[in-house]
């Protein structure tokens, strides 16, 4: 699913990605661009979430842009 304008790896957002998960990497977070469920994957390996958490935490973070 692709989230159109709000994308995880420019300008604000991309710092805004940063303070909400620090330890993914700019790298990464241009691999993602934009796909959600690549962004779910992300947060699930770097931060040991299940699915449910990860989608969670993306889901409240697209509703803040």
């Amino acid at each position: 699913i692709s989230l159109g304008s709000k994308s995880f790896h420019r300008g604000q957002r991309g710092s805004r990605t940063q303070g909400a998960w620090g330890d993914i990497t700019d790298d990464e977070r241009g691999r993602v661009a934009g796909q959600r469920d690549q962004m779910v994957g992300l947060i699930q390996s770097e931060y040991g979430k299940d699915k449910s958490e990860a989608e969670a935490e993306v889901d409240r973070w697209t509703r803040g842009l």
